[in-house]
């Protein structure tokens, strides 16, 4: 996978400084987070000590998107954050991500390889308070976008529909900051309630007639989906 961990530097030009983003050498890589003696990856020790550097850019982005929700809240007619979720990969979830696609158990691999061990769901009324609010994340300065899949306009073969960001965002601790991979995944309230039923059916013990099943979920799947069309139409109108 194609190394896309970058550091923000500063130039001075003439009397102006300028901010530039710069792919980061090997040597650097190793220190993006943490410099961790031993890189094998440890399930326990070195996941607890990395991991809060991903629950500091879940907490940068949070903090974005609660002052826009309050902002709403106090000065419009209405609100276009629904609810937020967050959640950091299990180590066991990492391990078994980077072991199905052959990547080395080490640190550094890690920290390369897999962009959504940090993760933020937005939840959103309409479909397009979705793509405001993707619009809205990145035009912040201190957020880099990476990569977008956009599901709403080309769903998944079983009907999932949402709008999927990877971000690099700017952390600053006490003496030094860092960029930190970030997925958001963006959707509406309809898209969110088929997911999550869809989720508790797939993973039934009881599999029998699994082919009937995924064709009825991608009917209700469409059957939302036109349902959410329908309520951005009179959004559209009335709000």
């Amino acid at each position: 996978m194609k190394n896309i961990l970058k550091k923000i530097v500063n130039r001075k030009v003439g009397n102006s400084e300028i901010v530039e983003v710069e792919q980061l050498n090997p040597e650097e890589e190793e220190n993006i987070f943490l410099p961790i003696a031993s890189d094998a990856l440890n399930i326990t020790e070195q996941y607890n000590q990395i991991v809060f550097f991903y629950q500091a850019g879940i907490c940068q982005l949070t903090a974005k998107l609660e002052i826009l929700r309050q902002e709403f809240q106090a000065c419009k007619d209405r609100n276009p954050i629904e609810n937020i979720e967050t959640r950091v990969k299990s180590p066991e979830s990492i391990k078994g991500k980077m072991e199905r696609r052959g990547f080395p158990l080490t640190v550094s691999s890690m920290v390369k390889n897999i962009m959504d061990i940090a993760g933020i769901r937005v939840v959103c009324p309409f479909i397009s308070d979705v793509y405001y609010i993707a619009e809205f994340l990145l035009n912040q300065e201190d957020i880099q976008e990476i990569q977008i899949k956009d599901y709403i306009k080309d769903p998944k073969e079983n009907g999932y529909r949402s709008l999927h960001l990877i971000v690099m965002v700017t952390v600053y601790f006490s003496d030094h900051k860092c960029n930190v991979p970030v997925e958001i995944q963006l959707r509406t309230i309809a898209m969110e309630f088929w997911a999550t039923l869809e989720h508790q059916l797939r993973y039934k013990k009881n599999r029998n007639h699994l082919e009937n099943m995924q064709k009825q979920l991608k009917q209700c799947a469409d059957l939302v989906t036109t349902a959410d069309y329908k309520m951005q139409q009179l959004a559209d109108q009335w709000l």
